[in-house]
């Protein structure tokens, strides 16, 4: 659905695994801002947190990032949305969402990232505006097709990188219906690490190999960018 190159090569360095920390504690500190800061009481919020522990994100952190986004710590923390627009090298569509304090520092860095594609082209009416909720469950072989049906989601798709003998799918909703999948999949026993408002590429972008690879360290570079949030892709 457009995120796949970013599962390949999950074996990640202490760098990079530094710099996913971040962009996970910085999404519990804007869950935290956003409502109130129990994750029982804020579904983004438990979200983020359970997302923060399968990654390794020590307690510690995590409360404090709650702290820091709820206020306890002084000043909730300034962050804002920002979407930024263009195509990747060989006119692959791409979307990138940052969580910054600063648009006047993130606009430029993003620009220069994207030396090698087409900065600030409007790219939105290649998506589709959706739901997007990814959980895995510790048994093997489901039909992932007759849980979407149960949940409620109007598409899915096998997740990658699943763990042994678990099943693992991303469930594609209606914008107004990815919380009530969410809720509806951890009442069937799932682990849910994602619950969004995102986007999936109407047509994919057929690459060749050494096309694809180009991309992709062209995808890789912006992922790296601290205020980096999310980014979509027309890859298949």
């Amino acid at each position: 659905m457009g995120r796949q190159w970013l599962q390949k090569n999950r074996e990640i360095n202490s760098n990079k695994r530094g710099k996913l920390f971040n962009k996970l504690v910085r999404e519990i500190t804007v869950a935290a801002k956003s409502g109130v800061a129990d994750p029982v009481m804020n579904a983004r919020l438990a979200i983020a947190v359970e997302a923060a522990r399968k990654a390794s994100v020590s307690n510690e952190t995590i409360d404090r990032a709650i702290k820091k986004g709820s206020g306890q710590l002084g000043p909730s923390a300034d962050l804002e949305l920002v979407t930024y627009e263009g195509f990747a090298p060989h006119k692959v569509p791409v979307i990138v969402e940052c969580l910054t304090d600063n648009r006047n520092r993130t606009a430029p860095d993003i620009r220069s990232l994207f030396k090698k594609g087409v900065f600030g082209s409007k790219v939105l009416f290649l998506f589709d505006h959706v739901g997007i909720v990814e959980a895995t469950i510790e048994k093997e072989g489901l039909d992932i097709e007759a849980i979407a049906i149960e949940a409620e989601a109007q598409n899915v798709e096998p997740l990658e990188n699943v763990p042994e003998e678990h099943t693992g799918a991303r469930f594609l909703t209606d914008l107004t219906d990815f919380e009530k999948v969410a809720k509806t999949l951890r009442g069937l026993g799932w682990s849910v690490t994602t619950s969004e408002m995102g986007y999936v590429p109407k047509d994919t972008v057929v690459l060749t190999p050494e096309q694809r690879t180009e991309v992709e360290e062209f995808l890789e570079a912006i992922d790296d960018h601290d205020d980096v949030h999310r980014i979509y892709t027309g890859l298949p």
